[in-house]
């Protein structure tokens, strides 16, 4: 595996609570910031200070923390919104420059304003924080020659870093990469990072086409919480970049369920049973054809273990596709050995029953079923289960 050289910023805490009907609590905002630099997250975006009082004090009070990872602050090229971002004790900014002409004219502005005032505004928070991060608005929809100007005006202010936001999620990865490629250059010495939106589900496979193009950083959020159809998901970059691209990034990737759940619960919004890298039903498999080749080697149909998240394999699930070798398997967890011969005739009352439950059968179902078919008395003939079985 290669080294972090390409750095996580989690946004969840600025760009993940404008989800529409998402409002974190202080104590909440604590303790998602808390997890996720104990994650190893190395920068957290945390707040926007323009908001009000109550928001900065909400930033002062992640300060007070003493956090392992950086935080930064989100302001508009604003003066006073770089100073009400200074006033929370922060040392990093993120300055947001709307430069495509719809963005530019919604707010009554012009490029040749965005020129202008791009310097001046760098020079004024260089001179009050020690990190500087200037961010290309809606970049993504902005004309080509103008977005290569404006990154490398800001390279030559002297900013840290450069943001290319893919603000409505339109690009997809081959234009991804094409552009990184070639904004990298003029970016010079300059950090050139990629911020995805997810309006066409593309958000995190153009975050990894822009890794593999040379972006040295990505903005993400903690299970994609973000407006509309959210951001790029820092669990599945995370993942996608020690199995894609065999690059490491510094995050524990063993906390990223505990750290999902709480983001989720957080912000009341349900992590699917089929989400990539934390979805319960990730691990669970009822073909009875895939079944076969993972009991001699889960690589067959796994991609990556559970234990890389700190879970452990769960057993098969029985239902309608199911055979007769991931019945033993689950009986024999269950305390319960027989043979193939009664698996086999198990199989048809097994998918009669799944289909009329429009689900899978539980543990009980299954014991049941065993009873009838073998005529066995009840579950207290069974012997205490195995525990800790993989299947």
């Amino acid at each position: 595996m290669g080294d972090a050289t390409v750095r996580i910023i989690d946004c969840t805490l600025r760009d993940g609570e404008q989800a529409p009907g998402v409002a974190f609590s202080r104590e909440e905002k604590l303790a998602i910031a808390q997890s996720l630099s104990e994650a190893g997250v190395p920068e957290l975006e945390c707040g926007i200070a323009a908001m009000g009082e109550a928001e900065c004090n909400d930033v002062r009070a992640m300060v007070g923390l003493g956090l392992g990872a950086r935080l930064t602050g989100w302001s508009r090229a604003r003066e006073a919104d770089v100073d009400a971002t200074a006033a929370c004790g922060l040392d990093s900014i993120h300055i947001a420059f709307p430069v495509s002409a719809i963005q530019l004219g919604s707010i009554g502005k012009s490029q040749s304003w965005a020129m202008r005032w791009l310097p001046e505004i760098v020079k004024y928070a260089r001179e009050r924080f020690a990190w500087v991060s200037v961010g290309a608005q809606d970049g993504t929809r902005t004309a080509k020659a103008f977005l290569q100007e404006f990154v490398s005006a800001a390279a030559s202010s002297g900013v840290h870093r450069i943001r290319i936001a893919d603000t409505v999620g339109i690009w997809n990865p081959l234009q991804t990469a094409s552009a990184v490629h070639v904004l990298r250059e003029y970016a010079g010495a300059a950090i050139l990072e990629f911020h995805a939106h997810n309006d066409f589900g593309m958000a995190t496979a153009n975050a990894i086409a822009a890794i593999q193009a040379g972006a040295g950083s990505i903005s993400a959020t903690v299970t994609g919480l973000g407006e509309r159809a959210g951001n790029a998901v820092l669990e599945q970059v995370a993942m996608a970049m020690r199995h894609s691209l065999g690059l490491e990034s510094g995050i524990d990737c063993s906390a990223l369920p505990a750290l999902c759940e709480q983001v989720a619960q957080a912000s009341k919004r349900v992590i699917p049973a089929n989400q990539p890298i934390t979805g319960e039903a990730i691990f669970q498999h009822e073909s009875g054809i895939h079944c076969h080749s993972l009991l001699q080697d889960r690589n067959s149909f796994e991609p990556f273990s559970a234990s890389e998240l700190g879970k452990i394999t769960p057993d098969f699930v029985i239902g309608r596709h199911s055979g007769s070798e991931s019945v033993l398997q689950v009986l024999s967890g269950l305390g319960v050995n027989t043979t193939r011969s009664i698996a086999d005739r198990m199989l048809p009352k097994i998918r009669e029953c799944s289909v009329l439950k429009k689900s899978a059968l539980s543990h009980d179902d299954l014991l049941r079923i065993y009873r009838g078919t073998t005529g066995a008395p009840g579950r207290g003939e069974v012997s205490q289960p195995r525990t800790g079985t993989s299947g």
